[in-house]
C-alpha cells in the first residue's frame, strides 16, 4: 500500500510539473520573436511591445491611422533613446494597415475607441501611473487620456500634434479617405467605405476644431504637465501646437524647428528626456 500510495503521489508530481512547464511554455510563445506580444479583449486584438523596465512610459507613434510599432524610430529610436530609464510601452493601432492590431469599426466612437485600448493594454500590463509622449495623430489621443484618465498620466510630450488647419478644414479627413480606408476595406470585406466615411467625419469633422478631442477650455484647466515639439508642415499646424502650449498651465515648449538640421534632434531628445525625469514619481 505504501508503494502504491508513492507510485501516485510521484505521478501526480509529474503531473502537475508538466503542467508548469507546458504553462510556461506557452507564456513563452506569447511573446514573438521580434519581441511583440498581442492582447485580446472583446474581439479586439491589440499588438504591442513592452521594454518591462522603468517608469512605465507610453509611446504613440506617428503615421495617422496607420500609426503602428514601425514609426518608433520615427522622427528618432524612441525605445533605444529611453528604455534605460523608462518602461517603454507602444502599440499597433487598432486597423492600422502598417500594423497587426484589429478590431470593430466603432463608427461612433473613433476618437475613444482608441483610447479604450491604450487603457485596456495598461491595465492589462497591471499599470497605473504612467507618462505618456505621442507624435502626430498622438497628440489627440494625448489629450484624450489627459480627459478620460487625468489622475494616472503625470506627464505628456506631444511631438509634432496635428490639429485643425481652418485654411484646408478637410485635410486629415481627405488624407484617411484615400491614405487608410480603401486598404482597411480590401483586408477587412465586412467594413465598408460608406462606415469608413462616418468613422472619419465623426473623428475629424464633428468636432473640426483646436485639437479634435478636448476644447481651449479643458486646455485651461489641464494641471498635468505637458512638452509641446511643434511642427508646420499642413497636417501638423504650427499655431495649434503653440496655442495648446499657451494655454495650457503647466506647459513647456522645445526649440522650433526641432527636427531640421538633424543635428537638433539629439538636443530635443535631451529635453524630453529632462522633462519627462522632472515628473517622474519620485518612489521609481
Amino acid at each position: 500500500m505504501v508503494d502504491l500510495f508513492r507510485r501516485k503521489l510521484l505521478k501526480t508530481g509529474a503531473a502537475a510539473t508538466a503542467m508548469a512547464a507546458a504553462s510556461s511554455a506557452l507564456g513563452q510563445q506569447a511573446v514573438q520573436a521580434d519581441g511583440t506580444a498581442f492582447f485580446e479583449r472583446s474581439g479586439i486584438r491589440i499588438r504591442y511591445q513592452d521594454s518591462k523596465r522603468g517608469f512605465p512610459l507610453l509611446i504613440i507613434p506617428g503615421g495617422g491611422l496607420n500609426s503602428a510599432l514601425s514609426g518608433l524610430k520615427n522622427p528618432f529610436d524612441t525605445f533605444g533613446e529611453l528604455q534605460g530609464e523608462y518602461r517603454c510601452i507602444s502599440a499597433d493601432l487598432r486597423n492600422a494597415n502598417t500594423g497587426q492590431s484589429s478590431g470593430p469599426l466603432e463608427v461612433d466612437r473613433a476618437w475613444d475607441s482608441h483610447t479604450d485600448d491604450q487603457l485596456a493594454l495598461l491595465d492589462h500590463l497591471g499599470v497605473k501611473k504612467f507618462a505618456v509622449m505621442g507624435f502626430c495623430i498622438g497628440g489627440p489621443f494625448i489629450w484624450n487620456l489627459l480627459k478620460r484618465a487625468p489622475d494616472r498620466v503625470v506627464a505628456a510630450v506631444l511631438a509634432q500634434p496635428v490639429g485643425f488647419r481652418p485654411e484646408m478644414p478637410t485635410l486629415l479627413y481627405d488624407g484617411s479617405m484615400t491614405g487608410w480606408g480603401p486598404d482597411l476595406v480590401k483586408r477587412r470585406p465586412e467594413i465598408t467605405m460608406d462606415m469608413i466615411e462616418k468613422y472619419l467625419s465623426n473623428m475629424y469633422k464633428k468636432n473640426a476644431d483646436f485639437v479634435f478631442t478636448v476644447t481651449r477650455d479643458f486646455v485651461k484647466s489641464c494641471q498635468t504637465p505637458v512638452l509641446v515639439l511643434p511642427d508646420d508642415i499642413p497636417a501638423h499646424p504650427y499655431a495649434v501646437a503653440m496655442e495648446a502650449a499657451m494655454l495650457a498651465p503647466k506647459s513647456e515648449v522645445s526649440l522650433y524647428p526641432w527636427k531640421q538640421p538633424p543635428e537638433r534632434i539629439p538636443i530635443a531628445v535631451r529635453q524630453i528626456k529632462s522633462f519627462l525625469k522632472a515628473h517622474r514619481p519620485a518612489s521609481t
